[in-house]
C-alpha cells in the first residue's frame, strides 16, 4: 500500500496522542539491564533484592506514543527514522509498578523534503522526547527548527571503547522494539543493511552504562540524556566512545569519528 498523507505535517502539532497506564516487573527491568550491557556482577541492576531501575527503560515503556502517531497516519512508517531521543528523569523508577504516561505531539519542524517530528511524552518520573525524521512530509512552510549541534572541540576526557554483543540486538527487541531489521537478515537487506542492526536506543542506553562506568558514576543515576542517531550499529561490533567535559556532565559520541554512530550526545548522572 503506498502511503498518502490527508493533512500536512504541520497540522498535527500539539496533537494529543493519548494516556496510558503501563506496568512492569522487576523481570522486565532486570532483562532491560541485561540488553543494554549489564554484567552478572553488577548485582544493583541485575538482582532483584538489590534492584535499582536503569533510567532509559523508561522509554521502553513509551514507545507507544510515536507508534500511535504513526499508526494515526502522521507519517510513513517504512520510510521514517528515529532521529534523535531526549530523556530527562525526574525521579528514579520504582522497581515495579504502574506509570501513567501523557504523550504528544510537540514541533513539527519543515525540512523541505522531509518532515521532523517531536513526541513528547511525561509523567511523574520523566519527560521523553522522539524526534522522528520522515521523507516526503516537509514542504507545508514551516520553521526549519534547530541546525545539528557542533562537533565537540579538543582532546576528549574520557577515550574508551563500547563493546556490544553479537546477540545483543536480539535481547533488545524483547523489551518491546521487534521491528524486523533487528533479527532478519532479510528485513535488514530490504533497507541495504547487510545483517541486523542494533537498536538506536539500545545503542543509546548501552554506551551510557559503559559511560558512567568510565566516569566512575552509577547508571542509575542518570538525570539527563540526548543523541542523534547518525549511523547504524551492528550487534558485536566495538565501538570509540568518546566523551567531552568535567565530572559527570559530559557531551559524549559513538562510533568512527569520522562517521559516528551517535553524535551530538550529552549525558549528566547526580
Amino acid at each position: 500500500m503506498t502511503y498518502t498523507a490527508t493533512e500536512p505535517a504541520g497540522a498535527w502539532r500539539g496533537v494529543d496522542l493519548g494516556t496510558r497506564t503501563v506496568s512492569y516487573d522487576e523481570r522486565d527491568a532486570i532483562l532491560y539491564a541485561l540488553a543494554v550491557g549489564a554484567r552478572a556482577d553488577e548485582l544493583d541492576l541485575v538482582f532483584e533484592d538489590r534492584l535499582r531501575v536503569l533510567p532509559t527503560f523508561a522509554l521502553t515503556l513509551a514507545q507507544w506514543a510515536p507508534d500511535e502517531l504513526g499508526a494515526r497516519g502522521g507519517f510513513d512508517t517504512t520510510t521514517a527514522l528515529h532521529g534523535s531521543q531526549e530523556l530527562t528523569v525526574l525521579a528514579p523508577l520504582p522497581r515495579s509498578g504502574e506509570l501513567t504516561l501523557r504523550a504528544s505531539v510537540g514541533e513539527v519542524w519543515d525540512k523541505g523534503a522531509a518532515a521532523v517530528f517531536e513526541v513528547l511524552v511525561e509523567s511523574d518520573r520523566f519527560v521523553a522526547k522522539w524526534s522522528l525524521f520522515a521523507p516526503g512530509s516537509g514542504g507545508f512552510g514551516g520553521d526549519r527548527g534547530p541546525s545539528k549541534p557542533a562537533l565537540p572541540e579538543g582532546v576528549p576526557e574520557v577515550d574508551g571503547v563500547l563493546e556490544t554483543a553479537p546477540n545483543q540486538a536480539a535481547l533488545y527487541r524483547l523489551t518491546g522494539d521487534r521491528h524486523h531489521i533487528h533479527i532478519d537478515p532479510a528485513a535488514a537487506e530490504r533497507i541495504g543493511r547487510p545483517r541486523p542492526i542494533m537498536h538506536g536506543l539500545g545503542t543509546l542506553a548501552a554506551s551510557t552504562v559503559h559511560l558512567a562506568r568510565l566516569l566512575g558514576a552509577h547508571p542509575a543515576d542518570l538525570t539527563h540524556l540526548e543523541g542523534r542517531f547518525a549511523a547504524p550499529v551492528f550487534p558485536g561490533d566495538s565501538q570509540a566512545l568518546r566523551a567531552w567535559g568535567n565530572g559527570t556532565d559530559v557531551a559524549f559520541e559513538v562510533g568512527d569519528p569520522e562517521r559516528p554512530a551517535v553524535t551530538g550526545a550529552r549525558a549528566t548522572f547526580a
